[in-house]
């Protein structure tokens, strides 16, 4: 057993042998920042200042060469090989919400787009109503121990209503299961909250939000829960897919920048063929004509690991200091992710 102390709080707790630092930060009620678990996204870089990690499960994918030799670990992936001393950012507010496995029921199920279906999940009857912060996910739990993580994209109400967006991925058991066979009735269970991607209401810079596909799920919780607050921080909200029909909650986020002269939503298409009159290109790069110095700002980010991995050392470049982006990546599952993962060790071997 090693033991782990925290730079900036001081805190320490131990971590059981061939644990990672992550599961031994949770055990313990450290909330750490993460996402996909998988050693993928980088959404859990610390720097580490002492001792020394291992990663005998995944390999540090998001770690770049420069990255490694400044010292920085992944959490979800790092075991500690001696006791370790870290400088990473906790994240106070997700830190008193007890995770829980809960029972829920299917009460509505909306085709919100050719390809994503919207449910509406209730507490099962003698269920406890789960709690969470916007921007935060759950993981449906399936047989096998197998798990899919969905964002919520609404926060807490006081009927327990959990809405997700689940995009159909091709060859995908569940989601074509969600897509074909899934009716209103139905019985999930789910486990959460998870993740620390949440509101940070301790600022008043201007806030800049980028979605990319079903990404628009958190980032939707959190801007309506800055409206619900009556906050008067510029927003501007960019949304990207390949087709117009994929901005499949535009009427929405256009009844926002109507009601809130503080926010502007801005839909980016990639396709051109499909953009039918909307901004045609690449979001990201939306965000950086439109923003070209980012050193004032916060900047929100969810979506698949190819966006956030394109926007993250850009805006950085645009001056967004690291500790001022947040952002959720986890396209696949992590047991999908470890097949990738085979799949991308076997071909670099080859």
């Amino acid at each position: 057993m090693h033991i782990v102390t925290l730079k900036f709080s001081g805190r320490q707790f131990s971590v059981a042998a061939g644990e990672t630092v992550l599961e031994a930060a949770q055990r313990a009620g450290v909330a750490l920042p993460y996402s996909c678990r998988a050693g993928v996204c980088g959404s859990c870089k610390a720097t580490l200042l002492e001792g020394r990690c291992e990663y005998p499960r995944n390999p540090p994918l998001a770690l770049n060469p420069g990255a490694r030799a400044q010292h920085a670990v992944l959490l979800c992936q790092a075991v500690p090989a001696s006791d370790l001393v870290i400088e990473a950012r906790e994240v106070a507010s997700a830190r008193d919400i007890a995770r829980r496995q809960i029972e829920v029921v299917v009460a509505a199920r909306v085709q919100l787009a050719p390809e994503v279906i919207g449910l509406q999940l209730l507490p099962a009857s003698g269920e406890p109503r789960l709690n969470w912060l916007p921007g935060q996910y759950l993981d449906v739990l399936l047989q096998d121990d197998r798990r899919r993580p969905f964002s919520i994209a609404n926060g807490p109400r006081a009927d327990g209503m959990i809405e997700l967006h689940v995009r159909h991925v091709a060859g995908g058991g569940f989601t074509s299961w969600v897509s074909d066979e899934l009716r209103i009735g139905d019985r999930l269970r789910v486990e959460g909250p998870l993740g620390t991607f949440v509101p940070r209401e301790d600022s008043e810079r201007p806030m800049v939000f980028m979605a990319g596909g079903t990404g628009f799920a958190p980032v939707k919780a959190i801007v309506e829960h800055f409206m619900a607050l009556g906050t008067q921080r510029s927003m501007q909200v960019y949304w990207g897919a390949r087709s117009a029909g994929d901005i499949y909650l535009r009427s929405l986020a256009e009844r926002w920048a109507s009601d809130h002269p503080n926010l502007q939503f801005h839909p980016v298409v990639s396709d051109p063929e499909q953009a039918m009159g909307l901004r045609c290109g690449l979001v990201h790069e939306a965000v950086l004509e439109d923003q070209p110095d980012l050193s004032g700002h916060e900047v929100y980010m969810s979506g698949p690991p190819a966006m956030i991995h394109a926007g993250h050392q850009l805006f950085l470049d645009a001056g967004l200091p690291e500790s001022r982006l947040y952002y959720d990546s986890f396209e696949y599952a992590p047991d999908v992710l470890a097949q990738i993962i085979a799949a991308r060790a076997g071909i670099s071997e080859a």
